[in-house]
């Protein structure tokens, strides 16, 4: 895994959605939580999260795929574009696990990690992950 090239540019995430994001995290503090973020012209602009049905959801997670469709149906009927896959780590830190590499298979999509793993603070990171390549990409909350 490569890790330590520099960003080219910085993420701009609104407020409004790192919140929905964050109280998303926080409603369910001991199993990974994750959904979707779309744009229009380069602004992310929508918010969806969608269901866990991982089997062992406090470590992994797997988005419904009901569910997933329906958030990029809406996406599409809203002019957006898939942005960022986001999810938690309950337990770990803001960094892909083995398994976030393994079903990353979105490589045109960021990925968020939020961390409830530190002491009263959350961690939000993003990554581009594709081929196996990791790439931390600058975040501007």
């Amino acid at each position: 895994m490569k890790a330590g090239r520099e960003a080219t540019r910085v993420v701009r995430l609104p407020r409004a959605i790192v919140n929905r994001i964050l109280g998303h995290v926080q409603a369910d503090a001991r199993r990974e939580v994750c959904g979707l973020l779309g744009a229009r012209g380069g602004e992310v602009c929508g918010w969806y999260p969608v269901r866990n049905i991982a089997g062992d959801a406090a470590r992994r997670f797997e988005m419904d795929p009901r569910e997933q469709i329906a958030a990029l149906r809406r996406m599409r009927e809203r002019g957006e574009t898939l942005f960022a896959i986001y999810h938690s780590h309950p337990a770990a830190p803001a960094r892909p696990s083995a398994s976030d590499l393994a079903e990353a298979a979105y490589p045109e999509a960021l990925y968020l990690i939020v961390s409830l793993d530190t002491k009263g603070v959350l961690e939000m990171r993003a990554y581009r992950i594709a081929a196996a390549e990791v790439v931390e990409v600058a975040l501007e909350l």
